[in-house]
């Protein structure tokens, strides 16, 4: 059996060949049967591997998943042109007509064709007809379904066809192209055709950090997972090399057998892995998380991903198993000696956890979170240490506890000397227990604190029944119309409303103006007519509110009102604009030509009014009016993008009446904007990502358990012959079963300490990070301590029949 010289690795060829062979259909060892010889242990080792493989592949996946969702919306999408086309046969009019239901998000958008061949969004082979509507699949299930009532009165449209999977982000995304019989000549924006490219807004500092984390989290125990599997069956195989050994092979080419044994499981894993992931992202379509809904096909790892799986993990499993094989003697006659056991060294252990707190302590000293490329792989890196090092921290604290434990009960003494004589086998697998938790704690603690500062926002803004809208606006007969259905609606307790706009601060004066008010007077910035906030400068420009006498009463304390009056806002300083003061009503915005100015002069007959504070509902920009005009003495026409702001209060008790509003409102104008702040989408966002990646951590604890299982019972495999030693004795067959559980409970419950001060060490980091308050989900950590401590029972339990089945005389006989 001895070698020959040769290349290198044409010998590393032939040994892993041969090791390869012996898996697939080596030969019978003692007491086994040959097909439990073939099938068991690569069926082991692949079952292992296929978990962690499809795992891997799905985070490799998460690229191209965006990278599809967000080429379908860009696709489908023109956010306006910067020279807009004129009106021709292939131009329309694109109008945006979102809308809230419940709660859950609804896509709406209007066309009105110019001509007979306009641009068509993908998804639709042609646009409806007028009062038509086009709808996702899962819209007009919620349409035709009795929750949908309230909506099939809100989408007055017939509807005429479904949008196909081009047209959508997801299969489960509400949304709809409609063809309203009229639309407001200025609503939206013309377009020639779809597909724009834009950058995608950068995500958040708390939702970076989550998704970083949660990679992490999930990562590390599936990697743990991975090199626990790649030792499965090591008993036997180990006898089979004994055997080599004998015929005169040497260790090097031993333990190459052994790494092509360990390949062979890997191989059948990885293929494994691939059939499980192509299976289980068929059910990706039901899944939302965070309002992200993709279709089964865009579940697909990058080919440079999917490429260093498949070379990464056969590769881990040579070296994996060569590392193993270091820690052990094989010798002719099927001897097999552990050599002299080595001491832990504390200090590299401690150097891991100590890096990574390093890398993350400058992270969450600073003042605000960067979204950088250094600072993720800080982010990633520091938590996989810190993970990885408590990891390593384990072997060192089992070996440091349990070599101090004297005494006690039989059972405990068994289990103590024999973590005492060989703890690895227990402690690697309890290793992915402790990453596991240690995740799940510090991601748990992250999403806590992010779900209550939401909830603390939202109760704060949202404690007043109201909400407000705003859109483009032609005159005030209309908006006055809108107010009275508002008025109408069930539920409702107020309604108010303004068309406002902005003016330029123009140098010129009427004759008889005051030399006052040269800079402007609104200290507080806001755009109330809604444009871009590049096109308002307070220096130069003014705000214009036009209303009736009713709402103008609404905004100021007027002495008197008439339809014709014009009252120019007193403020603290002395920079209100002054009777006289001429504006431009056509001021310029963006960095284009300034458009033709269009003169205003504010009448000499104005009063000065105080405006009433915002905080009385008189809405969000009450104060940052300057003039106050009625519809007779300036028309809404005059004014650039006039914007109707309306403001509508509601009774919390009646059933449904923010959708009754809602109702009304997009009746009024489809395309008005709602702001508000009584739904809360944060909450039922993060409460279905908590309870996902709860879910995901459970099955990966399980997972580590049945992995515990398979090293349990190998262990008492090889103790076969002295469990049939003690039978014979007369040892009770409780006493070992005790010891089972105890020899799996110790170092589980010595992994949980390490995982509960790991977590929540890094969840307190991360909370830092993001300025969020210290918050610790108590509930979360007894449930994965309560998870841990039902994986012991699960492991014992499961333990115990092969343990009653070796504690028989019969296993003293010896061939």
């Amino acid at each position: 059996m001895r070698r020959a010289r040769g290349p290198a690795l044409g010998i590393w060829t032939r040994d892993l060949v041969m090791g390869m062979r012996f898996a697939a259909g080596g030969g019978r060892g003692a007491g086994s049967s040959p097909s439990y010889r073939w099938a068991v242990p690569p069926a082991l080792t692949a079952l292992g591997v296929a978990l962690g493989v499809a795992v891997l592949l799905l985070g490799a996946s998460v690229p191209s998943l965006t990278s599809a969702w967000h080429g379908r919306e860009k696709a489908r999408e023109n956010l306006g042109q910067e020279h807009e086309p004129r009106p021709s046969d292939t131009t329309l009019r694109y109008a945006s007509a979102d809308t809230v239901f419940h709660g859950a998000q609804i896509r709406g958008r209007l066309v009105r064709p110019d001509g007979a061949h306009p641009p068509v969004p993908p998804g639709i082979r042609r646009l409806p007809g007028p009062g038509r509507m086009l709808v996702s699949p899962a819209l007009r299930q919620l349409l035709d379904s009795p929750d949908g009532k309230l909506l099939r009165a809100r989408l007055a449209y017939t509807v005429s066809g479904v949008i196909g999977d081009e047209g959508l982000v997801g299969p489960q995304e509400l949304t709809f192209v409609a063809r309203p019989v009229t639309l407001r000549a200025g609503a939206g924006y013309r377009i020639d055709h779809f597909g724009k490219e834009w950058e995608s807004p950068p995500m958040r500092a708390p939702v970076v950090l989550l998704v970083i984390m949660t990679c992490v989290a999930l990562m590390m125990p599936v990697m743990v997972f991975i090199g626990t599997s790649l030792r499965f069956g090591t008993e036997r195989r180990e006898r089979r090399l004994a055997a080599l050994r004998l015929a005169g092979a040497d260790v090097r080419t031993t333990r190459r057998i052994a790494a092509g044994e360990a390949l062979f499981g890997a191989l059948l894993g990885l293929a494994g892995g691939a059939v499980l992931f192509l299976g289980g992202r068929q059910f990706a379509s039901p899944i939302t998380l965070w309002d992200v809904n993709v279709f089964p096909s865009d579940v697909t790892p990058g080919p440079l991903a999917a490429a260093a799986i498949a070379v990464l993990v056969p590769a881990s499993a040579v070296v994996v198993t060569l590392i193993a094989q270091r820690g052990i003697t094989v010798e002719p006659l099927g001897v097999v000696r552990n050599r002299p056991p080595l001491r832990r060294r504390l200090l590299w252990r401690l150097a891991l956890p100590a890096a990574g707190t390093a890398l993350l302590l400058p992270l969450s000293w600073a003042e605000r979170w960067q979204d950088t490329g250094l600072n993720t792989v800080r982010l990633a890196a520091g938590a996989v240490l810190l993970l990885f090092g408590v990891t390593a921290l384990l072997p060192w604290l089992v070996d440091a506890v349990v070599g101090r434990l004297r005494g006690g009960p039989v059972p405990w003494q068994l289990a103590v000397r024999r973590l005492q004589l060989s703890s690895g086998p227990a402690t690697r697998t309890v290793g992915g227990i402790t990453v596991a938790v240690a995740g799940a704690i510090a991601v748990h603690m992250l999403m806590t604190g992010m779900q209550a500062g939401y909830a603390h926002a939202y109760a704060v803004s949202g404690k007043a029944p109201q909400v407000g809208y705003w859109g483009g606006a032609d005159d005030w007969p209309h908006a006055r119309q809108g107010l009275a259905a508002l008025r109408a609606t069930p539920g409702v307790t107020d309604a108010r409303g303004v068309i406002a706009a902005l003016a330029e601060r123009t140098t010129g004066r009427a004759p008889g103006a005051s030399d006052n008010g040269t800079t402007g007077n609104n200290t507080s910035g806001s755009n109330t007519s809604g444009d871009d906030a590049s096109g308002y400068d307070p220096a130069r420009n003014a705000t214009l509110a036009v209303a009736d006498c009713t709402e103008l009463r609404r905004l100021a304390k007027l002495p008197s009102c008439r339809n014709g009056d014009v009252f120019v806002a007193r403020h603290q300083d002395k920079t209100a604009l002054a009777p006289g003061r001429t504006l431009n009503l056509n001021p310029p915005v963006g960095q284009g030509a300034p458009p033709p100015p269009r003169p205003w002069a504010i009448p000499a007959t104005a009063r000065r009014v105080p405006l009433l504070p915002a905080g009385d509902g008189s809405g969000p920009f009450a104060a940052s009016y300057d003039v106050l005009a009625t519809p007779a003495a300036l028309a809404p026409g005059r004014l650039q993008d006039p914007t109707l702001h309306l403001t509508v209060g509601f009774d919390r008790g009646t059933p449904d009446a923010l959708e009754h509003i809602r109702t009304t409102a997009a009746h009024i104008d489809p395309t008005l904007t709602e702001y508000s702040n009584q739904d809360n989408p944060h909450d039922q966002q993060l409460s279905s990502v908590r309870t996902g990646i709860f879910v995901a951590s459970v099955i990966t604890l399980l997972l580590i358990g049945a992995g515990l299982i398979i090293s349990t019972v190998e262990q008492l495999h090889e103790r076969r012959r002295l469990l049939s030693v003690l039978d014979a004795f007369g040892t009770r067959r409780a006493t070992l079963g005790w010891s089972v559980l105890w020899q799996t409970a110790l170092p589980v419950a010595l992994g949980l300490v390490l995982a509960l001060g790991c977590g929540l060490v890094l969840g307190t980091l991360l909370l830092t990070m993001i300025g969020s308050a210290v918050t610790v989900d108590w509930t979360v950590v007894a449930g994965m301590a309560g998870i841990g401590t039902g994986v012991i029972l699960f492991v014992t339990a499961l333990s115990l029949p092969p343990l009653w089945r070796m504690m028989r005389p019969e296993g003293l006989r010896t061939e």
